[in-house]
C-alpha cells in the first residue's frame, strides 16, 4: 500500500462512510484499476493499492478478521 504523492491521479471518490464520534472515510478508484483509502477532507493524503488489494481488504473485514480491533 503506497501513501498519497503531491500529483493527485485522476481519483472518483464515493461518499464518505462515517460512523458516529468517528472520521468519516472515503474509498475511490482511479481508470487504471487502482483503489484510495482518505478520511474525509483530506483526500490528498491518501493511501492507495490495487482494486484486487482493497475488495480483498473489504471481504476480510466482512468475515471478521478484524473484529479483535474493535
Amino acid at each position: 500500500m503506497g501513501l498519497g504523492r503531491a500529483t493527485t491521479p485522476d481519483i472518483t471518490w464515493e461518499d464518505p462512510f462515517c460512523a458516529e464520534g468517528s472520521a468519516c472515510f472515503r474509498l475511490g478508484t482511479d481508470p487504471e484499476g487502482n483503489a484510495y483509502i482518505a478520511v474525509a477532507g483530506a483526500e490528498d493524503a491518501y493511501l492507495t493499492d490495487s482494486r484486487d488489494a482493497l475488495r480483498t481488504m473489504i471481504l476480510d473485514i466482512k468475515a471478521g478478521k478484524a473484529d479483535h480491533l474493535l
